[in-house]
């Protein structure tokens, strides 16, 4: 699951592409604690990401939690799959998706 971060000016935009699963949820992981580091919003773009996994659903419900709890503005761009995956998971509007 290739990453990339671009660090602009007003938030830390995530682009995940590829399969997203429990193997790549630590490098996930510390990509997203270093964007909320930085206090700026912060936008995942799911749109290029494939088959994404319950941990990573998880990871990216908790990592929006931590978002609002500190003030930090998130939306997410996502592919139909992302948000089927996300519905039948039991995740309800993931996490501020936004069209």
């Amino acid at each position: 699951m290739p990453v990339t971060v671009e660090w602009q000016q007003t938030q830390s935009l995530v682009r995940l592409q590829g399969g997203c699963n429990v193997s790549s949820a630590a490098e996930l992981k510390g990509v997203l604690v270093d964007c909320l580091t930085t206090g700026k919003d912060l936008v995942l773009d799911l749109e290029e990401a494939g088959e994404i996994d319950t941990s990573t659903l998880q990871l990216l419900w908790t990592v929006a939690r931590e978002a609002a709890r500190l003030g930090i503005g998130i939306s997410s761009r996502v592919s139909e799959g992302v948000a089927a995956a996300a519905r039948n998971a039991g995740f309800r509007n993931f996490p501020a998706e936004r069209e």
